[in-house]
Formats: structure tokens, sequence, C-alpha cells
């Protein structure tokens, strides 16, 4: 039975809620929804009645970058709330999931296992305890996520997984869908337009987290084999529990993207979605050259993010900018910055064969809701999705 539009798909390792705790993360999401359709519009308005003219009037001319609207917002009341109330907001949506996983944490474990060892849907599960976190993720709780993806509290611990899953949802306040799986099947979207003929048959995708994203690869292309690599431990157990809870057997491993065990030229597909910003610019490049190593002739390579700054109005850019200096994320505003066809070549890709495109949500449901605005606490509201990549 297909999922409502309206609520989260269930199964057998979502955490379960509480009416007490279902009313919580119902109150952060519409929250969260009422900071972006009904405040976040405000603070355009401050900005170009009360800011903007105030900046000119000391310095004879506009900002000129997004840089210096941020600093000149910084000391404006209005700004102030906006901004630590999305904080705000950030702190309760993680702090109303781990509630309930905290209430059932040994449930989920045990259900996990149970998955991992029976392989209903046929996938696999493959851990290595050497591989070391970055400090990239290590440094500081990656979106505000206490403990980032890796933390591990009880043997085989699944827990930031299961509060990811949740999150998310609310995160996007639901324009993700169901299955929170908008950025893959946006992706697929694309690529069954601009390629038609292209079928991969070995597909990989980099930091796949709850393999939410992940999925749809293999439901739409049935024929192929559908990998996903993490440094994070629990996210992979509770992303292998969730596909074979759902019957889409993929195949799962710890990995750092940097450097795979793959062999030379052995997808024909290689994906991420929303992984960059969360890597510094040294693993960037080197994520970028192991796609070009592991990809065959004529394979792509695609990576799903919000929009690139360049072109982009610089007040937008300052609010999408946000969560660079708010949120956790402190690769955001670099990762905002890549010139796609230079990456390419530094990788050893044909830069002419480097590509841009904005892809519509492929979830139709989420439109009404939209804010049609990219900004900080509303990466799903745009109603696209920035890609970029090359082929080889």
């Amino acid at each position: 039975m297909q999922p409502q539009d309206h609520e989260q798909f269930s199964h057998a390792v979502l955490p379960e809620a509480t009416a007490d705790e279902f009313a919580r993360q119902e109150f952060v999401k519409s929250y969260k929804l009422h900071l972006a359709t009904q405040v976040s519009p405000k603070t355009k308005t401050v900005y170009e009645t009360q800011v903007k003219p105030s900046f000119e009037k000391e310095h004879g001319r506009t900002p000129k970058n997004r840089h210096e609207i941020r600093k000149a917002m910084n000391g404006n009341n209005h700004y102030q709330t906006w901004s630590s109330l999305l904080r705000t907001s950030q702190e309760m949506m993680w702090k109303s999931c781990q509630v309930s996983v905290e209430r059932q944490w040994g449930k989920l474990v045990s259900e996990a296992k149970k998955k991992s060892s029976d392989k209903p849907a046929g996938g696999t599960l493959s851990l290595d305890p050497s591989v070391k976190i970055p400090r990239y993720l290590t440094a500081v709780d990656i979106h505000c996520q206490p403990g980032g993806y890796h933390t591990e509290l009880v043997e085989d611990d699944v827990a930031p997984g299961a509060i990811f899953e949740r999150a998310v949802y609310i995160y996007a306040m639901g324009q993700l869908g169901p299955m929170n799986d908008d950025m893959g099947a946006s992706t697929i979207a694309y690529i069954q337009k601009t390629y038609p003929d292209f079928t991969p048959k070995r597909i990989l995708d980099l930091g796949c987290s709850t393999a939410n994203s992940t999925v749809p690869y293999k439901e739409t292309f049935p024929d192929a084999e559908v990998f996903g690599v993490d440094v994070a431990a629990p996210m992979l157990r509770y992303a292998h529990a969730r596909c074979e809870a759902i019957g889409v057997p993929i195949h799962l491993s710890q990995q750092n993207a940097e450097h795979l065990d793959f062999e030379d030229g052995s997808f024909d597909l290689i994906v991420s979605h929303i992984l960059i910003h969360e890597t510094s610019t040294t693993a960037f490049r080197n994520i970028m050259k192991e796609c070009h190593r592991l990809l065959a002739p004529g394979g792509v390579v695609i990576h799903v993010e919000t929009p690139a700054y360049k072109g982009m109005d610089d007040y937008d850019a300052f609010i999408l900018d946000w969560d660079t200096y708010n949120n956790n994320e402190p690769f955001w505003g670099k990762s905002h910055e890549i010139d796609p066809p230079r990456a390419a070549e530094e990788a050893g890709f044909d830069p002419s064969k480097s590509f841009e495109a904005m892809a519509p949500s492929a979830y139709e449901a989420a439109k009404a809701k939209r804010t049609n605005v990219f900004q900080g606490g509303d990466f799903g509201g745009g109603g696209f999705w920035y890609l970029y990549g090359v082929q080889k």
C-alpha cells in the first residue's frame, strides 16, 4: 500500500511515536513552516526598507556581496530574532526525535539486527571498524544533530539513523515525500530525460546515510546492482535494516568516499545527495578523483545540492548561506562556489563534458506547500535541485 502524501511512510525500523511525541514533532514541523512562509519574507522586507538604505547612506553604495549583507544584517533585531528562532527549531527538531528513539532504543537495535540477519530483500552490509571518521565530521555536530552521524552509544547502535530519518521528514516539512526520496527521484527523472538510452548496470551512492535517496535507483533500474557507502556504521546499520524492511536490495559498505575499494571503471553511474556541502574542499577533490577512477567510459557522476551562488541575487545568496554560520554547516558556503568544469578537469575528466542543471522536484504533492525560495531552514522549498557533474 502506498503511503499517503501527508504522512511519512512507516516501516519496521522507523521509530514509532506516542500521541504526545507525534504532537511535538508536528508542532516543530508547523513551526518551521511558519518561519519559512510568514517570518522569512518579512526579513527580506526589513533588509530592503531598513538595512540596505542604512548601508547605502553609510558607505555610499549598495552591499557588494552576501558577506557584506550578512555583516549588516547581524545587527538587525528582526534578523536576529528570525535566526534565533530558526536555530531553536533545529534543536527542537532533533530533541523531539531523540525522545522517541531513546524510548524504544533496544527494540530498534533488535529489529535492525533481525533484518540484517534474515536479509529478506537480499541486500548486504559490510562494516569496517578501521575506517577513520574524517575530522570534518568529528569536529562539529553537522546540521546540529547531537553526536553527528557516527556516534555510537550502545552495541550495534542504529539511533543516529533512526533519528535522522524522522528528523529529515520534519526538517523538509514533508517536501521530500513520504519516503524522503525526492532528491533521488528528481535526479532519476533528470537522467531519464537527458540520457534516454542510458541504462546503468552498476550504481554507487556516495554518503548514502539512511539510503532514502538510494532506494529509487534500484526501483527504477531493477536489473542494476546498487551500492551505497558511508563512513558512519550506525547510519549503515539502520539503512540496511530499512532497505530490507521495504524490500529493496542495496549493497552497503562502510567506506570513505575519498578512498574506495571498488575496482577501476566498475560503475556506470555515481551519485551523491547533499553530501558535498558536508565535506571539506580537499575531500571534494579526492572524491572527484575517485569518481574518475571508478567510472566506466560513458559513465556519469552527478552531485545533488541546493543552487550555486553564482548568478544568484546577493540577498538570496545571503539567506541561503545562513546554514554556514548558524546551522553547523561550515563547508556549506564554499561548496556553493564550486566551479563544475574546473572541478571536473582537476579530477581528470574532460571539462567540456561537465554540466549543471536545475532539476524540478519529482514530488508533485509538495507544490502547494513550497515557498519557492531557497533559504536557511527550507532547502526543499525551492522546488528544484541543483545538479552538477560530468560524463566520462
